[in-house]
This record gives structure tokens, sequence and C-alpha cells, in this order.
């Protein structure tokens, strides 16, 4: 299997798989440039201590038809699938032995944005399932912290480059993505997810 070939990083209470950058040089400004200009970004309103939070990064949701998915107590309708995402979620899927559902975009404009320690855990993602992350443009630091020892630990994902999280991870460790006001440049990320559609037809 193609996982043997890549490091766990994370040693305990699930999976954390690197595999590098996935996406030739030519098609990372390629695929960047599609995502920017045909995903229909919007603000993320998030519900933080009983108030509607603006985010400054921007956000999409994509799905197969019927799937919708309800985080920061804000439930979001799936996107239909462009040309673009299918083709990234047909790569990613090659290399994690995985079919994915869903896809959650976000848009990070410079290092004042980014997200803070969290599980991807909504009752509506498949319990352990893969969870494929494809990162595009400037290069980001990525933490994971474990719930009960506290031990962290951080990695620079690289423009290209995709990080599967499996197993019982979400269970046992937040992740986030910090802030830094060294970065000046944009990143999105696109985290590939399995979606339990509850109202499939």
């Amino acid at each position: 299997m193609m996982h043997n070939k890549f490091p766990n990083i994370i040693n305990k209470d699930g999976q954390a798989i690197y595999f590098g950058s996935i996406i030739n040089n030519e098609d990372k400004l390629s695929f960047f440039n599609d995502l920017l200009n045909n995903i229909e970004w919007r603000n993320d309103v998030v519900l933080m201590f009983g108030k509607e939070i603006t985010t400054k990064r921007k956000a999409a949701f994509y799905a197969d038809r019927g799937i919708e998915y309800t985080y920061a107590n804000k439930t979001k309708k799936g996107l239909l699938w462009n040309a673009p995402l299918l083709e990234m979620k047909q790569l990613i899927e090659s290399y994690t032995k995985s079919s994915y559902n869903a896809c959650l975009l976000n848009l990070y404009h410079d290092g004042n944005e980014g997200m803070g320690w969290h599980s991807d855990d909504e009752k509506e993602i498949l319990p352990n399932s893969s969870i494929a992350s494809l990162s595009l443009g400037v290069d980001r630091k990525f933490s994971f912290k474990h719930k009960t020892t506290k031990e962290t630990f951080s990695i620079m994902l690289e423009n290209g480059s995709l990080l599967e999280m499996r197993g019982p991870i979400q269970k046992n460790w937040w992740h986030a993505l910090p802030k830094t006001s060294k970065v000046i440049s944009p990143r999105i990320n696109l985290t590939f997810r399995q979606i339990i559609n509850t109202k499939s037809q």
C-alpha cells in the first residue's frame, strides 16, 4: 500500500501521514489560480461564545448532491463539484486509497489569518475516516496537540503538499494553523472528507 512509503508523523492515538508535495511545479500555480477565481468564496460566519463572528478568512463547501455539513453551529449545503476540484479529488484518492464525497476549502489571505485548536469530529463525518488536506500557496506551519498529554508537534505544510489524517486522531488530538506576521502571501487549503449523507435520495 502506498502509505508504507510515507511516514506517520503522529506516533500514537491516530495517524497523520505527510506525503509532501504531490503536484508538479507547473500545476501548482495553475490550480491555485483556478481555485482563487472559480470557487464561490464567502467570509465564514461562526458562532463563538454566543455571538456571530465573521472571519477574515474565506471558505466554501463543495460536495456530492444532497450533502450538508454543520460546524461552528452553522450548516453548509454543498455546492456541486467543479472540474478543478474533481481533478484534485481524483489525484488525492490515488494517494490515500480512500474516497471522499465533500471538500471544505479555506482561503487565508496572509499569516494574520489562521485557525485555533480544534478537531474535525463533527457528527456528520464518518468516524475514524480519512481526511485529506491539500495545501496550495505559501508554506504554513501546522500544529498538533494531544488532548490528554498536551504534547505538541508541528510540521511545515509546503505548497502542493498532502497531509492525511485518519483513525482515532480526531478523538485524541487537536490541530491548528497558527497565525504569524512573517507570512504575507495567501494559502488555500482543501480538506476532503467522508460525510455521512443523511439526506441521500
